[in-house]
Formats: structure tokens, sequence, C-alpha cells
């Protein structure tokens, strides 16, 4: 099934059901107020939900009404937890190569992971705010998973059971800030803004063979300014999957229903240049950066920018038969007006 929270109804907004198409929802407070109650309550809430979805895509919903993304908080506005893996090794090899450095080998064997600001999502049509083009603004096209409850220690067979919805995040970096942060040692904070997600998250039997191996083996597609910038598979590359990214987030405390565990930037590699660009056949990118850093490897210097103001951003992903699978993020990039 697929489910979206609309801006209504206060902070954490209105739960409603989306029919397969996205051209119908139906909202659910008798069942459940918001996604963060349903998860909760999954097991009871779960099969009313999917009576809900099985009635809109067979036309008998009494309160269909038509489903706008505009109108769509992240599916959980606020999350108690959202962490972020890099389970595409590729992406790590080319930041690590572009300063000529080795990838340690501890890296494929413990996954990287940090821990995300979570009190406030931006919603998927939502700007993109920052005070400075200066910061090095740039999106960053992942698939990320919403959990049930995850005891300590569980396995990553346990994990990939607890995996409730899977979509689709826009996880914005700072760039020219992460090198001060990460030099005193501690980690990101500053550097990383508000992220989108998806309008739709979806429940994994929804996604079909495509789901397998806690994996979601379809391409994702990143625009810039309209124009195509990347479309590799989220399932190629992919080194740590979902189970094992959620029991890395396990292994000393438990998770709660409604932790977000993301893959980090989806990257492929591509013959003998990873990630080759769009226009010379290649899968392209899913951030800038990994980008500016084939042009230091091939160059010795990066050449394109970050994102500017008035810059737009559209991630989506398309099933096997061309349908849109989670809605779209389309962001532009803006001043934050607050300052």
């Amino acid at each position: 099934m697929k489910l979206a929270t609309l801006k209504t109804g206060g902070r954490d907004g209105t739960l409603a059901v989306v029919s397969r198409d996205l051209t119908q929802c139906q909202p659910v407070p008798d069942i459940a107020r918001t996604l963060q109650a349903a998860l909760d309550d999954w097991e009871r809430a779960a099969p009313q939900l999917q009576d809900v979805y099985l009635a809109l895509n067979n036309g008998a919903a009494r309160h269909a009404q038509p489903f706008d993304e505009a109108q769509c908080h992240s599916p959980l506005p606020r999350a108690y937890q959202w962490a972020d893996g890099s389970a595409y090794l590729n992406h790590v090899e080319l930041v690590r190569r572009a300063r000529n450095s080795d990838m340690p080998a501890s890296f494929r064997t413990d996954p990287l992971m940090y821990q995300g600001g979570s009190d406030s999502f931006a919603g998927p049509r939502d700007p993109i705010y920052a005070l400075s083009e200066d910061w090095g603004i740039d999106l960053e096209a992942e698939v990320a998973v919403i959990t049930g409850d995850v005891p300590m220690g569980a396995t990553p067979a346990q994990c990939a059971q607890a995996i409730r919805l899977v979509m689709l995040v826009n996880d914005v970096s700072l760039r020219n800030l992460i090198p001060a942060e990460l030099a005193k040692g501690f980690g990101f904070f500053q550097s990383k803004p508000a992220s989108a997600f998806s309008p739709v998250a979806v429940t994994p039997d929804e996604l079909g063979a495509a789901w397998r191996d806690a994996k979601l083996h379809l391409p994702l597609q990143v625009q810039v300014n309209a124009t195509l910038f990347g479309r590799p598979d989220a399932g190629v590359d992919m080194h740590f999957d979902f189970g094992q990214l959620i029991a890395h987030a396990a292994r000393t405390r438990e998770l709660e229903a409604g932790s977000i565990i993301g893959s980090g930037t989806v990257s492929n590699r591509h013959g003998s240049l990873r990630g080759s660009r769009i226009e010379t056949g290649g899968v392209g990118y899913c951030c800038i950066a990994e980008l500016r850093m084939i042009e230091t490897i091939e160059s010795g210097a990066p050449k394109t920018g970050f994102l500017k103001f008035g810059d737009t951003v559209r991630i989506d992903m398309q099933d096997a038969a061309g349908h849109n699978i989670f809605g779209t993020i389309e962001q532009t990039v803006a001043k934050y007006p607050g300052q």
C-alpha cells in the first residue's frame, strides 16, 4: 500500500492512504491520525489501511479525494530517529581518491553512518532553504526505509523484517561547511540541513520483484534544472543492504517504530570511469559532489558549481512499466526568508 501525510491537522499532518496510480487518496484519521500513530500500532492499523488501499484501487472508497503531491508533508514530518548510512562504496572511494587517499579496509565490513536532524523535515515540494550560496548547496538522492521497533543487537535478517515502508530522500548537504566540521572530529551538524522525503511511502510488498535482498532494484532518476543528471540503479553496487544498515544502527540501542534509515547517495560504477556522465552514455550521479570528484580525478580541479538560488532539483523513481512509484521530490533552492 501507499501512504502519505497531508498538510492538514497540525504539525504532524493527517495520514492518508494513496491509490497505486497516485491520483486519489483518502484521509484516515479514524484508523490513525498520523503515520507515527499507525507505526506505533502497526499490527492493528496496517490491515485496516490495506482495506482502504484496496477500495481506492477498485474505485470503491467512500471518501476518496484527488491526491495533490504539493499538499504533502514528508511522510513523517518529524521522526524520533533519522540515521543515514553510506552503502554505496563507489561514492566513498571517489571521495577519497579525489584527495589521493585510500579507502580503509574496515569500510567494507563496517558501514559509515551519521545521525541527522529529524525534528523538522522539508516537504517534498518545499524549498531548499539556505542563507548563502557560499555554503556549497548540494542534493543527495537516496532510498530510505522506515522501521518498526527493533531490539538492540538484532541480526540483519531480523532488521530486514522490521522494515515497514520504503521512500526516497533528498539528503541536502552544505559541502563547503563539511571540511571544518569533520576537522573537529565530532561529525556533521551545520552541514546537514533539513532533508526532504518523497510524497509517498510504500510497503515493500508493493514493489514486487524490485524489492529483494533488502534492496530496491530500480533506477533512481535525478534532474537538475530540468536536465537529466543521473539515473543509477539503487540495487546495483549497494554494498550494505538495509538489513545490515539497520543492524548497524541497532548494535548498541533499541530503535523505536518510526525510525528512518537512509542508504546514502546512490552511486554506480560504470566501466573504467566510475559513475560516467549521462551525456557520454553513463548512469550519471545523485549528487554534484560526485561529478566534481570525477572532474578532479580527470583534470586536477572541479568545474561544476554547486546549486544556486533559483535552481531546481527533481527526484523520482519509476517501475518497470514507467509508473511513478513514490511521487516526486521537486524543490527549488531559495534564500531563507527569516533573515
